[in-house]
């Protein structure tokens, strides 16, 4: 398996959100808006990217 990272950044604020939309942004490394982070394409990451997309901006 390729070592594909995809990168997001964080563009809405946390703040109001249910608690498990936190948790993806959590378990995907982001802490703060406005915070960009690279992760490896998975299944896993993609199916909390999913979950929290319109809080992200996404680029492969």
């Amino acid at each position: 398996m390729a070592d594909n990272k995809i990168t997001l950044t964080l563009v809405k604020s946390l703040i109001g959100r249910l608690p498990a939309h936190k948790a993806c942004a959590a378990g995907l490394g982001i802490r703060r808006m406005h915070q960009t982070v690279s992760v490896i394409d998975t299944p896993e990451n993609r199916g909390m990217i999913n979950k929290i997309s319109y809080m992200l901006k996404v680029e492969d």
